[in-house]
């Protein structure tokens, strides 16, 4: 004897392929049919005047966090959370942080703050010409 498929197993199958194709990649930044674009080197990101000491500015488009831990000094950090791939979305206090489980980064170095986040950062490379800052 074979067994159809009942209402609710359709139902929850479907439930769950939609769910995952929302979430997609980043914890939900999905461009339905567009794949993202990362700025490519060379590209302008700001000027120094615009990123504050001790703190830091998130380029969403870019992908990117750029920090000014002391003055002159700029690093910059990938905007994906290494925990389960969320956006971070501020910079404060001193860290990057993500909305989603709540991990925070260091500004200095990309160095886990607060778990549950077990990795860094990955580092992006910028340049620094004058007072504008640009994607190396």
């Amino acid at each position: 004897m074979t067994h159809s498929p009942t209402r609710r197993t359709a139902l929850l199958a479907t439930g769950a392929t939609a769910l995952t194709v929302g979430c997609g990649q980043y914890g939900g930044n999905s461009d339905s049919g567009s794949s993202s674009v990362e700025a490519s080197a060379g590209t302008e990101l700001a000027r120094t005047g615009d990123i504050p000491v001790g703190g830091g500015k998130i380029f969403k488009d870019e992908k990117v966090v750029v920090t000014q831990p002391k003055k002159g000094e700029f690093k910059a950090f990938s905007n994906i959370c290494t925990h389960q791939g969320c956006a971070v979305t501020s910079v404060s206090g001193g860290t990057i942080n993500c909305p989603c489980h709540g991990s925070k980064f260091n500004i200095a170095d990309g160095s886990v703050a607060n778990p549950p986040a077990a990795k860094p950062l990955p580092e992006q490379q910028i340049t620094v010409s004058g007072d504008s800052i640009q994607l190396a």
